[in-house]
């Protein structure tokens, strides 16, 4: 069959990647086109645009490059119907995702929805959308099926692709990590600064500032390759802390604690773990709309997977120098504070359940097929 997939960002490359992988193994004659990054090009998609051109983030960034946004819907339309795909599969990136969902159900095409938009923390009207556009819907957190339930809509819980990826990363022993990454042998903080460039320019500078009062620990950041080296050396060259690229789960392996930007990082960083503080920090006017707008008490997945506040978040105003050096003294000083942290940790790896979510949903994919494309 013909498949064609939109991720519009770097977790969303991820997912997508490793559904394709399964995709190919159970249907031998996929042939997979979209919108996603290096992953899913790695598994064999040809890439129409890579989401490190797709990536804006927040009301106000949405705004200004709306003339943008709105010329890669008509183009991706117009591809879409080139292509004629089999199936659209669509991974998050609900903006952009959702129009596209309307444009192809119109048309035709079978439209399946992997990796639910967090319509259960704002904007609940799309669900009775997802209910008229979407064919087949595959979710990954645990409370999303029966959050689905309440409006009539039938969806699949088939865990968390993450679980999939901690799994396939590879392991590499401190003494090598070190080595490798020209490295001092002490300690490590993680610094997680996030996928796009906006928000790294916001939090990063913030998450630098606490690294002169904790000497005995070295201070390390994680990127993506996506993210220029010139661009992370503008925060970097007066600093005493190193970058790694592509090398997440390696860093957290052998981090003591991590400064996380909320995202897919978080939850990744709990699975590991290894304890962290959340950080968030965007547009002040993006930020004020979304409160009025957003219904959940918390940002970060862990927080909102266990309902209830696991790893402390530090969110805009509250993102500053003292709150930061502070949350970080606890994470590692206090031996009460871990205790409990690693407590949260192990229930909140009984709710992912196991691995494979990324087989079972390429399996509901093809299984839900129309019979003469099987």
């Amino acid at each position: 069959m013909k498949y064609y997939i939109i991720a519009g960002e770097a977790s969303g490359d991820m997912h997508a990647a490793h559904l394709i992988r399964f995709l190919k193994k159970k249907d031998g004659q996929a042939v997979v086109r979209g919108w996603g990054g290096d992953r899913m090009e790695a598994e064999g998609a040809e890439i129409v645009k890579h989401y490190r051109d797709l990536a804006f983030m927040g009301i106000v960034e949405v705004l200004t490059n709306i003339f943008t946004i709105l010329r890669n819907i008509s183009f991706c339309k117009k591809d879409i119907l080139s292509f004629n795909p089999d199936v659209l599969i669509l991974v998050d990136y609900p903006g952009f995702n959702l129009r596209i969902a309307e444009f192809a159900h119109n048309k035709g095409f079978r439209v399946v929805y992997y990796i639910s938009p967090q319509v259960w923390a704002w904007k609940k009207s799309r669900v009775h959308k997802i209910k008229r556009v979407v064919d087949q819907m595959l979710v990954i957190l645990p409370f999303e099926k029966d959050f689905y339930a309440k409006y009539g809509v039938e969806v699949e819980f088939v865990g968390h692709p993450l679980l999939d990826e901690l799994r396939e990363q590879p392991k590499i022993n401190r003494e090598d990590f070190l080595k490798k990454n020209n490295l001092e042998d002490r300690p490590i903080v993680a610094l997680l600064p996030g996928s796009r460039k906006q928000e790294i320019s916001k939090i990063l500078r913030v998450m630098l500032e606490v690294t002169g009062d904790f000497p005995e620990y070295q201070f390390v950041i994680g990127v993506l390759s996506s993210i220029p080296h010139d661009f992370t050396r503008l925060f970097t060259e007066k600093r005493n802390v190193s970058v790694v690229y592509d090398q997440t789960g390696n860093l957290l392996q052998h981090a003591e604690a991590a400064l996380v930007t909320s995202g897919t990082a978080t939850l990744e960083t709990a699975l590991k773990e290894v304890p962290e503080v959340v950080c968030y920090k965007a547009n002040p006017v993006t930020v004020a709309i979304a409160r009025k707008i957003i219904h959940v008490r918390f940002i970060s997945l862990v927080n909102l997977i266990m309902d209830r506040e696991v790893v402390k978040e530090l969110i805009q105003s509250d993102l500053n120098y003292d709150n930061l050096s502070y949350e970080l003294g606890l994470l590692l000083k206090d031996k009460n504070r871990l205790q409990q942290l690693q407590a949260d940790y192990k229930l909140l790896k009984e709710k992912f359940g196991k691995e494979g979510a990324s087989e079972r949903a390429a399996t509901a994919i093809i299984t839900h097929a129309p019979a003469d494309k099987k």
